[in-house]
């Protein structure tokens, strides 16, 4: 991974520090899994978290949108649970959409998407895990 193309510690502890509106693309209603999980971290933290699921109506509670493009509020950032090889369309969703800052989890890894998002004035954070990150970084 090439560390100039995601966002620095700071960053991520600013993203994660304060109450933004997080579209979390690929978002399960299963429990177990790791984006649901996620997405219920974001909304304790007092975070709106919007769900983006095709295959969904709600998830914890929030309504599901098939797809970015069918968010109807601004999207502070887009967090990502979906396969390296197909992230790159997402980004581009979410530089069509306005949103501030694309989020890759754990092992999702696209250099080339993280430019394009870097060129299009967005914060990329890449192969990172919001859980960890708050834990690691002391955020409160």
């Amino acid at each position: 991974m090439n560390d100039e193309l995601t966002a620095g510690d700071e960053v991520v502890r600013e993203l994660l520090g304060s109450r933004r509106t997080w579209a979390v693309v690929g978002c399960s209603p299963d429990p177990a899994r790791d984006s649901h999980r996620i997405a219920r971290l974001l909304l304790e933290r007092g975070n709106r978290v919007v769900p983006v699921n095709p295959a969904a109506d709600r998830i914890l509670g929030q309504r599901c949108h098939p797809a970015l493009s069918d968010v109807p509020e601004a999207i502070d950032v887009v967090d990502l649970f979906r396969r390296s090889e197909v992230v790159g369309a997402h980004v581009d969703e979410a530089i069509e959409v306005g949103a501030q800052a694309v989020w890759m989890q754990l092992g999702v890894i696209d250099a080339a998407a993280a430019r394009a998002a870097r060129a299009a004035g967005l914060i990329v954070v890449m192969n990172r895990c919001p859980a960890i990150e708050v834990r690691r970084l002391g955020i409160a």
